[in-house]
């Protein structure tokens, strides 16, 4: 994947769209290509900020605060709903394929998924906004209404229907994309429906002109594309094979190479081994209760064990600690966003910031004397401890029971390469 290509394109199909669509209209490419090097990494950028924002930030809530949904279920959320916008980018194209003759366009499967694809990038942008409170949801709107618009302005270029047209060629598009949105689950779960994507299509590695430090941002997202390559590679060779179990392996590996960010595919921590974390005593309290499962979809797995520590007072306080598995990779693209700051009204206090290359959270509310401290451990696992305390710090020590480094070191335990 060309980042800097990547950065170019967004950057002129937003600011100059009319100029920018007769360009994209001629290029030649593949839906592989335009998966690897366009949908797969914008497409993230919802996912990944919707979880910063309904798991880590928190939303606001009217008479309720600041709530957050659990990790696991934060993760869980995320995940499926990438593999939900990287399916629904290609329902699309076939809607506005299939269009085409009745809008007096030109059928063309790969300028459909060219459309699509250049037009979603003002909505998948504007994920960035979920986690600006108040503002959000009006960027979001306008990012979505933005994309309606470029689809408008790039039908009559990509499938050449008259310009007359695009108004109701839009228009019954994304209505009947709206309707399909409900089934697309179904979608998902049909392994040669979604496998179908990808068939006819092929990759071609070549040098990178540009090449960046590993363990930066953009170094990150290079293995990235690099591993979407490889996965796509197994994908056409299995395709070809006919064999329909390889198909259906390799498929998994394409999802779980697009998930994991280049990172590679990951088997969570059994849950007992995660168990094995969790004290017999929290902040000088006894465990009440303990929890832990293991759950999968399409070859990608989260682990999560959780436990509620109390005394005879009503004291409580709750322990999760979660292994992200495969999804490790969106973790570390969250990290990587460097979302950094602080806020302070009415007695209560959230801090967002990183220390020792760890993300860490941190929640306080003085009239009622509770909170919530979270750690991120190589953008893999996280431990969050949140209740009744004396402060802030009392939630960090309690969270320091639980053996960091050591949870830190499984990092590349369950990694498969692709």
């Amino acid at each position: 994947m060309d980042f800097n290509k990547l950065l170019a394109r967004a950057k002129a199909i937003l600011l100059a769209p009319k100029q920018e669509w007769p360009v994209i209209a001629g290029e030649p490419t593949t839906v592989a290509d335009l998966y690897k090097g366009y949908i797969i990494p914008l497409a993230a950028i919802p996912a990944i900020f919707g979880f910063l924002q309904m798991s880590v930030i928190g939303m606001s809530m009217p008479f309720a605060g600041t709530v957050r949904i659990g990790i696991g279920t934060g993760l869980t959320t995320m995940i499926v709903g990438y593999a939900l916008a990287l399916v629904m980018a290609y329902v699309m194209a076939l809607i506005v394929d299939a269009l085409a003759p009745t809008f007096g366009g030109q059928k063309s499967n790969i300028q459909a998924l060219k459309v699509v694809a250049y037009a979603y990038t003002a909505s998948w942008l504007a994920g960035i906004a979920q986690i600006v409170p108040g503002l959000g949801i009006l960027i979001l709107l306008a990012g979505g209404l933005y994309s309606i618009y470029l689809l408008y302005l790039g039908l009559p270029q990509t499938m050449k229907c008259p310009p007359e047209k695009a108004a109701g060629y839009t228009a019954v598009a994304i209505i009947i994309a709206i309707v399909l949105g409900f089934v697309t689950a179904a979608v998902v779960g049909s392994i040669a429906g979604v496998g179908s994507m990808m068939a006819g299509s092929s990759y071609s590695s070549s040098d990178e002109d540009v090449q960046f430090d590993e363990d930066s941002p953009l170094g990150k997202m290079q293995q990235w594309g690099k591993q979407m390559e490889e996965a796509n590679k197994k994908l056409e060779a299995a395709q070809q094979s006919g064999d329909q179990a390889a198909q259906e392996e390799a498929l998994k590996a394409v999802f779980g190479a697009a998930m994991s960010g280049g990172s590679g595919q990951v088997e969570s921590l059994a849950p007992d081994r995660l168990k094995a974390f969790v004290p017999d005593q929290l902040a000088g309290l006894k465990r009440s209760s303990l929890s832990a499962e293991r759950n999968g979809a399409m070859g990608l797995q989260v682990s999560e064990a959780a436990a509620t520590y109390s005394d005879d007072s009503g004291r409580e306080i709750r322990l999760e600690i979660t292994d992200a598995g495969s999804a490790k990779g969106l973790l570390g693209l969250a990290g990587w966003a460097g979302v950094e700051g602080e806020k302070e009204a009415d007695g209560r206090f959230e801090k967002t910031y990183r220390k020792n290359g760890r993300l860490i959270h941190e929640e306080w509310d003085s009239n009622d004397s509770s909170g919530e401290y979270t750690v991120v451990l190589a953008d893999r696992f996280t431990v969050k401890v949140q209740g009744s305390a004396g402060s802030v710090g009392e939630l960090r020590a309690a969270a320091e029971q639980v053996d960091l480094d050591e949870l830190a070191e499984l990092r590349d335990e369950g990694v498969k390469n692709q």
